[in-house]
C-alpha cells in the first residue's frame, strides 16, 4: 500500500480506515500477465473448424466496379469460397450513419461491401474464405476487376464548389451537415472591440494506431441459432444490439466477447463494414470465421480524424477583457458518415467547447462537414478537443502579444471564476465543479516562466530558438443519455456492476465496462475492495462478456471511473449492508455495532467477529441456522448514469517549453507541464500514466503524425516506415500533478482523465513554438509542425 494519497472526498469515508483503497497508486496485476505475454487477445484464438478470410479491396479513391469475376479465385488451394456483395447482403442489412438530435444529417446506406461504386481506397469489394490467411491471401490475386475509376473529391475546401465531383449523386451535394451557435451579437462586439485578432489553423488527418490491429472471430452456432462474437472492441452491448439487428438474430441470442485488448483510442468502437461481414460469413457457413486486419489495412481502414481546417476571431477591450469569439470550421469525413456514432461528433465538439474555459459574452461557431474520397472519418481519443483548444488558445496569446499583457494575465482576466459554477461554455453546454484559476496557479509555480523567459535569451547565442505556451481547457467526460441515446443511438450512457460473496469468502465482480490497457480491472478491484472492507487479492473481475456482465455502454468518452466506477461502489455498497445484515442475525447483536475489515465482519466494540468465508458458508450451505426471516441475500447489482446535464467536465492547464535549432528546423520538447482536476483518484498512478500517454498522442498529432494523400485520393504513406509516431527519443519529462474538484453527480466523486493529455498537447507546442518563432516575426499555422515548415517559417528554404 505504499504511495498513500490523501483521500479528498467525504463521501468515501476516512483513509486512515485498514483496506482502503480509494486514492492508493497499487499496481495492476494484470501488467505483469502481459509483460509475460499471458494475454489472450482475438488473434490467439483458435476454434475447431475455423475458417480465416481477406478482403479484397478498390485500389482506387473512387471506381465503378463493372464486374467481378471469382471463379478462377475459388479453385485456388484451401479456398472455401468466394463472396461479393451479392451474398453477402443476403445476411446482413444495410445501416446508415446519422442521428436524430442534431439537425438534418445526410448518408447514404452503407452495406459490407461495396456493390457498384467504391468510394474509398480500401474499401472492401469482395472476400475470400480459406482454410489460413496466406491461402486467402493468394486467392486475391486471382480476382479479376473491369474498373472504371472515376474523378475523385479529395480537396474538402471545394466539396461543396459547383463543379465538383459528388460522392452519392442522390444527395445532389457533397455535404453532410452543418450547425451554427449564435449567442449574443458577435458583429456589434468586434466593432467595439479595443483590439481584434484572427487565424487560420489546419489539422492534418491521422489514426490511433493501436498495438493491436482490429480483429473479430465470429462463430455461428447452427443448433442454437446463437451467435458469439470474439471482438477487440470498446463497447460489447452496442455490438450485440448491432448484431442482433443487421444480422436480424434475436439480441439474446448475441454474444460479444472482448478480453484482452492492445488499446482502442476510439478506433475500435465504431462498426466497420469487413467485420460485419465476417459475422454474415459465419451465420451463412455456420462456421467460425477469423479476419485480422494487418497494418496496410489498418491505416486505410481504421477510421482517421482530425482534418479540419478553422479559422477563428477574437475581440478584446484594452485591459484584455474578451468581448467576442467567432469561429467558422470546415472538416472532411470521407465517403460515409460512421454507424451508430455519426461523423459529426468531432465538429459538433468544436463548436461546443471551443472558448470553453472563459466568459465568452458573445459567442458564434459554424462547422461544415462534408463528403470527400477519402477514409472514413470518426471519433478518436479526444474528439474535437485538440481543434477547439487550439484555435481558443491561439487566439487568446494573439491578443495577449497585441494588447502588451502576459499570456497568464490574460487567462486570468477571462476565466469562469472557480467560485462561479454552475455555469455553461460560449456555446451554452452546462458546466460544472471546475478549477481553471486554481490549476492555472498551480501550473506558473511549476513552470517558473522568469526563468524559462531567462534561457530564451541565452539559447540565442547557441542559434536555438526557445518558446514556452501554456494553456487551459475542459474535457468532457462521463456523458449522459443526452449525448448519443437522445439521438436513437442504441448506446447505453449507464453502466452495470454485479457483486457477490463466494462459499469461500471471495469476491466476484462483473462489470459493463472493458479493459483496454488503461487499468479498468485495477481501479474496479481498488472501489470494490475498499466499499467492502476486504483485501485486494479476494477480489476477482469479469469485465467484456455480454453473457457474464450487466448491461452498459463500455469504455468511451472517459467514463470508466466516473460512471462504471460509480456502479460497482453502489454495488459494493448494498453487498456490505447484507453482510452486515446476516452477520447481525448470526452473532445476534445490533447492525450497527458491526463493520467488515480484512475480509471479517468485526465487532466495532471488540469481541469474536466472523470471517467472511465462515459467513458464507453458513448461508450457502448451512442456512437452516439462520434465524427465521433473515434474507441470506450475497449478490447485488447497481447500475449508474449522468442524470440532467450532457457531460461531467474534467479541465486541464498545460505547459510546454521548446528548443527549435535554426538550422535543422528540428523541434525538441524540453519540457512539458500538465495540471489535472479530475475529480477522486481510484488509482493516482493510473491518473497519471493516462495523462502522460494522452501527451505522448498529442505530441504526435501536433508534429509527426499525418496520413498523406495524393490529388487522386490515394494514401501515400501507409506503412510504420513511412507514418511517423513519437518514438522514446522524442518523449520528453511530463511533469503532473493535480487540482482535487470532486464531482457533485456521484458519491465516488470521479470525472474522467482518459483524454485532456491529448486534447491539450497540440495547442500548447503550437503555442510553445509560435512563442520561439516570435523572435523572427513568423509562425506555424498548421500541424504537423515538421521540420520543412519550420524551416519555410524561417525562411531557410
Amino acid at each position: 500500500m505504499d504511495d498513500i494519497k490523501v483521500n479528498q472526498n467525504p463521501k468515501l469515508g476516512s483513509m486512515d480506515r485498514p483496506n482502503s483503497y480509494i486514492g492508493r497508486s497499487l499496481p495492476r496485476e494484470n501488467a505483469k500477465k502481459h509483460l509475460e505475454g499471458g494475454g489472450q487477445f482475438v488473434d490467439d484464438l483458435v476454434l475447431p473448424r475455423m475458417l480465416h478470410v481477406a478482403f479484397l479491396r478498390s485500389p482506387f479513391a473512387h471506381a465503378e466496379i463493372k464486374s467481378i469475376n471469382v471463379e478462377e479465385a475459388k479453385t485456388s488451394p484451401g479456398v472455401f469460397d468466394v463472396y461479393t456483395s451479392k451474398e453477402i447482403d443476403e445476411f446482413c442489412t444495410p445501416w446508415v450513419g446519422t442521428l436524430g438530435h442534431l439537425g438534418e444529417m445526410r448518408s447514404p446506406e452503407q452495406t459490407p461491401l461495396a456493390k457498384k461504386i467504391a468510394r474509398w481506397q480500401g474499401e472492401p469489394i469482395a472476400v475470400v474464405i480459406a482454410n489460413n490467411r496466406a491461402q486467402a491471401e493468394d486467392a486475391l490475386e486471382l480476382i479479376e476487376v473491369d474498373w472504371e475509376e472515376k474523378d475523385a473529391q479529395v480537396d474538402m475546401e471545394t466539396a461543396l464548389d459547383d463543379n465538383a465531383v459528388v460522392i452519392h449523386p442522390e444527395l445532389d451535394s457533397n455535404l453532410f451537415w452543418t450547425r451554427t451557435v449564435n449567442q449574443g451579437d458577435v458583429n456589434q462586439a468586434f466593432e467595439t472591440s479595443h483590439a481584434v485578432v484572427e487565424t487560420k489553423l489546419d489539422f492534418a488527418r491521422h489514426t490511433g494506431v493501436t498495438l493491436e490491429s482490429r480483429g473479430i472471430v465470429a462463430d455461428w452456432n447452427k443448433s442454437e441459432g446463437k451467435i458469439t462474437i470474439y471482438h477487440n472492441g470498446q463497447a460489447p452491448h452496442m455490438m450485440q444490439h448491432i448484431i442482433a439487428k443487421h444480422l436480424e438474430v434475436n439480441e439474446g441470442l448475441v454474444r460479444i466477447v472482448s478480453r484482452d485488448v492492445g488499446g482502442s483510442f476510439g478506433i475500435k468502437v465504431h462498426v466497420y463494414p469487413d467485420e460485419m461481414a465476417v459475422a454474415a460469413i459465419s451465420k451463412k457457413l455456420g462456421r467460425p470465421v477469423k479476419f485480422i486486419a494487418d497494418r496496410l489495412e489498418s491505416f486505410t481502414t481504421d477510421i482517421h480524424a482530425r482534418c479540419h481546417k478553422i479559422s477563428g476571431k477574437l475581440g478584446v477591450d484594452k485591459e484584455g477583457k474578451i468581448l467576442a469569439m467567432e469561429i467558422n470550421d470546415l472538416s472532411g469525413i470521407g465517403p460515409f458518415s460512421m454507424y451508430p456514432r455519426t461523423s459529426a461528433i468531432e465538429t459538433n465538439q468544436v463548436l461546443n467547447l471551443s472558448g470553453a474555459p472563459y466568459v465568452i459574452p458573445n459567442y458564434k461557431a459554424v462547422g461544415t462537414v462534408v463528403f470527400q474520397n477519402k477514409t472514413p472519418m470518426c471519433q478518436y481519443r479526444a474528439v474535437g478537443h485538440p481543434i477547439a483548444v487550439a484555435i481558443t488558445e491561439a487566439l487568446v496569446d494573439k491578443a495577449a502579444n497585441k494588447i502588451g499583457i502576459s499570456l497568464s494575465e490574460i487567462r486570468k482576466k477571462n476565466f469562469i471564476p472557480d467560485t462561479a459554477y454552475p455555469n455553461k461554455t460560449p456555446s451554452g453546454v452546462p458546466l460544472e465543479d471546475l478549477s481553471h484559476q486554481a490549476s492555472m496557479d498551480k501550473l506558473l509555480t511549476m513552470m517558473n516562466i522568469q526563468e524559462i523567459e531567462k534561457e530564451k535569451i541565452a539559447n540565442l547565442d547557441k542559434n536555438v530558438l526557445s518558446g514556452y505556451g501554456v494553456i487551459s481547457m475542459c474535457e468532457v467526460t462521463n456523458p449522459s443519455p443526452l449525448f448519443y441515446g437522445v439521438g436513437g443511438a442504441h448506446i447505453s450512457s449507464q453502466d452495470g456492476a454485479s457483486i457477490r460473496l463466494e462459499g469461500s469468502g471471495a469476491i466476484h465482480l462483473s462489470s459493463s465496462i472493458t479493459e483496454q490497457g488503461q487499468g479498468t480491472e485495477a481501479i474496479m478491484k481498488q472501489i470494490a475492495a475498499d466499499q467492502l472492507g476486504v483485501s485486494m487479492d479476494s477480489v476477482r473481475v469479469t469485465l467484456g462478456d455480454t453473457d457474464a456482465t450487466p448491461y452498459g455502454g463500455g469504455t468511451w468518452a472517459s467514463r470508466g471511473a466516473g460512471i462504471g466506477g460509480e456502479a460497482v461502489l453502489k454495488a459494493a455498497r448494498t453487498l456490505k449492508d447484507n453482510i452486515l445484515d446476516i452477520a447481525a442475525a448470526i452473532m445476534q447483536t445490533d447492525k450497527n455495532s458491526l463493520d467488515v475489515e480484512n475480509n471479517t465482519v468485526i465487532r466495532k466494540n471488540g469481541g469474536e467477529g466472523i470471517t467472511l468465508q465462515q459467513l458464507a458458508e453458513t448461508v450457502y450451505y448451512r442456512g437452516h441456522e439462520l434465524p427465521k426471516g433473515t434474507n441470506p441475500e450475497l449478490l447485488a447489482t447497481a447500475s449508474f448514469l449522468i442524470e440532467g446535464i450532457p457531460f461531467v467536465f474534467t479541465n486541464s492547464a498545460m505547459g510546454c517549453k521548446v528548443s527549435i535549432d535554426q538550422d535543422t528546423g528540428i523541434i525538441k520538447i524540453d519540457k512539458f507541464w500538465a495540471v489535472e482536476d479530475c475529480g477522486t483518484q481510484i488509482n493516482p498512478k493510473l491518473v497519471e500514466e493516462q495523462i502522460r500517454g494522452g501527451v505522448i498522442q498529442g505530441i504526435g498529432g501536433a508534429l509527426f503524425e499525418e496520413c498523406v494523400y495524393d490529388d487522386q485520393g490515394n494514401m501515400q504513406n501507409a506503412t510504420m516506415a513511412d507514418y511517423l509516431v513519437p518514438m522514446a527519443y522524442e518523449m520528453p519529462d511530463i511533469i503532473v500533478d493535480h487540482v482535487t474538484t470532486n464531482s457533485g453527480r456521484s458519491i465516488i466523486g470521479a470525472k474522467g482523465a482518459g483524454e485532456a493529455g491529448t486534447g491539450g498537447a497540440p495547442a500548447v507546442i503550437m503555442n510553445a513554438v509560435n512563442n520561439a518563432l516570435k523572435h523572427h516575426g513568423t509562425e506555424v499555422l498548421s500541424q504537423p509542425i515538421t521540420p520543412e515548415k519550420i524551416l519555410k517559417a524561417l525562411r531557410k528554404i
